[in-house]
């Protein structure tokens, strides 16, 4: 290519109109049926690698154990959540809080640098969409011309067996997610008693099951597209995450413009590499046209790169002419990835998993929380000592029980407990009351402060501070 076409192509400027509609709908508001061709090539291999791997774990992860416990549980009508094994209840929000400020950053800093990678090869919408719904729609009614062809058809018999058994073979898929989802919020054997229990003995569990199914079915066999176009705030973050140092699936307009395919009449005409075939617009499942630049619709799942790359290896021309690059890469060939933008997402990530970690490594297995019984004073005991009554709580984060027994800190006390030995249960909250006396030369008038130490055998866990009330005049 010459110096001067390479100048001109440097400068090529797109038309923006397009960024004032999407795809999927026209003028008239109307939606537009995305059919897209079905994609082939390395990228579509390894991406149905990927899905595969995730599609498996996904539906596992319930039951694989950790410790005997569940990789996810997120139960949140008991308000128990188990990550990677480890139970966290609702007094360990702090942690929640850092860990979802982590993701949240980490998304934030991983698009500043690869873009949408996360929609295109991870995401759960694209992943059932593309990789199983969509394969059995090409498998049932064929490629998109053979699709749109039965669509305009009439409702022959044949038209009627196709449109039922993949509507048929959706809800099941939809409602095998629904279990599954289900199976992460109640657990695998709660889910196990009410799949193999009468629906009246678990109407609740049952109509749960089946609002998700047919959520997920709506979504897969009805939404789609617009889940991620409409719904997803994803895309809209774009304008502020990305910038032109940014890796995003980019169209190589230095090469591709102007585009063309040179004639009999026109053998000599300076074009571009770009045929104008309109592949890369076919094969894409939310209707754009990649060569427009980033949009928000695009999910960079890289059907448009294979398109491509396939057509420039029947033309014999270099492959790549849409890759993953940045805008910078291709007008200048500056390459850098972590600007000073990046760099400054990267330390606060940092910043915040150091904190993350260490309150994580801090976390305390037991927690208890003690308070004085409303509404009731105190009594004098019959050796001229005080009693006060207090509600406590103890929340066991492992699944382990565990003996506990109390102390009054530096005081002559007693502790009378309803249950006489206290043994708080595996993963549980445990909730009761105790009475605590003092002598009367262990206070002064009006309201004391002491420490309660909780104990695991001869284990110190926590010091618990709280007040005993004494008479105003002693």
């Amino acid at each position: 290519m010459s110096d001067d076409k390479m100048t001109v192509n440097a400068d090529y400027k797109r038309d923006e109109s397009f960024r004032d509609t999407i795809g999927t709908v026209d003028q008239a508001g109307k939606r537009i049926w995305i059919t897209p061709k079905k994609p082939k090539g390395k990228f579509y291999n390894a991406r149905t690698i990927v899905s595969l791997f995730l599609l498996a774990l996904l539906y596992s992860g319930p039951f694989i154990r950790i410790g005997g416990q569940p990789l996810l549980l997120v139960n949140i009508f008991e308000r128990k959540f188990v990550i990677f094994g480890a139970a966290f209840w609702p007094q360990d929000f702090h942690l929640f809080a850092l860990m979802l400020l982590s993701f949240i950053i980490f998304i934030v800093t991983f698009t500043a640098v690869f873009g949408r990678v996360w929609c295109g090869w991870a995401c759960p919408q694209t992943v059932f969409m593309e990789m199983v719904f969509r394969k059995i729609e090409y498998w049932i009614e064929g490629d998109a011309a053979k699709q749109r062809k039965l669509n305009a058809a009439p409702w022959t018999p044949s038209k009627i067996f196709k449109k039922g058994f993949k509507q048929a073979i959706f809800f099941l898929i939809a409602f095998s997610i629904g279990n599954t989802f289900m199976a992460y919020i109640v657990g695998s054997e709660q889910w196990w008693q009410i799949v193999n229990q009468s629906p009246a003995e678990h109407f609740s569990g049952f109509t749960a099951v089946m609002v998700f199914s047919f959520i997920f079915y709506f979504v897969f066999a009805y939404f789609r597209e617009q889940a991620c176009v409409i719904v997803c705030p994803y895309g809209r973050y774009q304008s502020v995450l990305l910038d032109k140092s940014s890796i995003v699936i980019s169209y190589d307009f230095t090469r591709g413009e102007p585009r063309g395919k040179k004639s009999r009449n026109n053998p000599d005409a300076e074009l571009g590499d770009c045929i104008d075939c309109h592949q890369c617009v076919d094969v894409c499942p939310t209707g754009i046209d990649i060569r427009n630049g980033t949009q928000l619709e695009c999910v960079n799942c890289t059907a448009c790169i294979d398109a491509c790359d396939d057509v420039m290896t029947k033309v014999k021309r270099p492959t790549g002419l849409i890759r993953f690059a940045s805008y910078n890469g291709i007008k200048t060939g500056d390459k850098r990835i972590f600007t000073p933008r990046v760099i400054g997402y990267t330390a606060v990530l940092m910043l915040i998993i150091l904190i993350f970690t260490g309150v994580l490594l801090t976390r305390k297995d037991v927690e208890t929380t003690v308070l004085r019984t409303p509404g009731i004073l105190y009594n004098e005991t019959a050796d001229g000592g005080f009693s006060n009554v207090y509600n406590f709580k103890i929340v066991n984060k492992t699944f382990n029980e565990i003996p506990i027994h109390f102390t009054i800190k530096d005081m002559k006390a007693r502790i009378r407990l309803n249950q006489g030995d206290l043994i708080v249960p595996k993963n549980e909250l445990y909730s009761s009351t105790m009475v605590i006396e003092l002598p009367r030369s262990e206070l002064h008038a009006g309201r004391n402060k002491i420490t309660i130490q909780v104990w695991r055998g001869e284990e110190l866990i926590e010091d618990v501070d709280t007040t005993f009330q004494a008479p105003d005049k002693l």
